[in-house]
């Protein structure tokens, strides 16, 4: 019997920045700065971050996305809101 190897995907494990917004309709945004193009929505935050999730893994099918993802080394990350 041959034994298949189960690909495990390539971003598994790895942590992800990840932005959320409420907006005035009442849906959360989100959003992973650094893959280009990378957001969704969802009604809550859960289905945001399921959604965001299954983009992320998609763009991770294109090899420029896997080198960004590879290269992705942060020290810290911090977010701060300010007003203008």
């Amino acid at each position: 019997m041959k034994v298949r190897k189960v690909r495990r995907p390539f971003a598994q494990g790895r942590p992800l920045p990840v932005i959320i917004e409420k907006g005035e309709d009442g849906f959360c945004v989100v959003e992973c700065p650094i893959l280009e193009g990378c957001y969704s929505q969802g009604k809550t935050i859960d289905e945001a971050l399921q959604n965001i999730r299954e983009v992320i893994e998609f763009l991770l099918e294109e090899k420029e996305s896997r080198a960004i993802l590879k290269a992705y080394r942060p020290l810290e990350i911090s977010l701060h809101a300010i007003t203008l």
